[in-house]
């Protein structure tokens, strides 16, 4: 499917040092993409990703950028074009959570940092791609997939209301942005995992959360990175060509 040499698809994986987008830069190595990660904190990890992805033959970028901050998304998207003088495919997978609460006990500034890496960080991301990727300024075309959650049709009660509104707020610019560009050779989809073993749920102050709603799951097992991986990497190729502004549920059923 995919060629050799300078001829290799990039891909942009936000978020890309850990869990999902971790997998995500490993696999589209083995299907032939060169590779760009962006990180925030975790220099280590998005290293080791890099040295994976040269390991299965692909060319490796990782990059530290907030991708809820403008000049660092243009920073990074800038670098990009020095090191690789394309990019085919953005994975707006960077996303955060916090710990585990009601709304009423929310405070304002978790609600605004929440919204600006989830929601308004992957607008700036694909507003750079689409400058570099839309037919209508001379690129080649692409496509974008935005990594939405479950939460997004859940509503995460007395947990993450706050994470699963930003996620319902990716979803509907998913459907508007795709219907904006769908003549200028970009698709742009979705995919919402379920309750996946990452890190992720530390972070939400419950590392064992999966385990805990697993029987809640119909397929009684929480999913694996890798398995949300393959559904981002096929609506990311040549086999999703009539695909755009849908959403793809990696959720064990739920």
């Amino acid at each position: 499917m995919m060629q050799t040499g300078l001829d290799r698809p990039v891909i942009l994986i936000t978020g890309g040092g850990r869990g999902i987008g971790a997998a995500t830069a490993r696999l589209a190595a083995r299907q032939g993409y060169d590779v760009a990660i962006s990180f925030v904190s975790n220099d280590a990890a998005a290293q080791a990703v890099a040295a994976d992805v040269e390991a299965a033959g692909g060319r490796a970028l990782a990059v530290r950028a907030d991708s809820a901050d403008a000049a660092q998304v243009a920073r990074l998207f800038d670098d990009i074009d020095r090191a690789f003088g394309r990019i085919d495919v953005l994975v707006n997978n960077a996303a955060i959570i916090a710990t585990q609460s009601r709304l009423e006990d929310l405070g304002v500034e978790r609600m605004q940092r929440i919204f600006a890496v989830n929601a308004i960080g992957p607008m700036l991301c694909a507003q750079q791609a689409a400058r570099r990727m839309s037919q209508r300024h001379g690129g080649r075309g692409g496509a974008i997939v935005n990594v939405s959650s479950v939460a997004a049709r859940l509503g995460s009660p007395n947990e993450y209301v706050d994470y699963a509104a930003s996620k319902g707020a990716l979803e509907t610019f998913t459907i508007g942005f795709a219907k904006e560009v769908a003549r200028e050779g970009i698709r742009v989809n979705g995919v919402r995992p379920g309750h996946i073993y990452t890190d992720m749920h530390a972070s939400g102050g419950e590392p064992g959360r999966v385990d805990r709603i697993r029987d809640s799951i119909p397929m009684g097992r929480g999913g694996q990175p890798e398995e949300v991986a393959r559904a981002i990497l096929w609506l990311a190729g040549p086999e999703a060509s009539f695909v755009t502004g849908t959403f793809l549920d990696a959720t064990g059923g739920k």
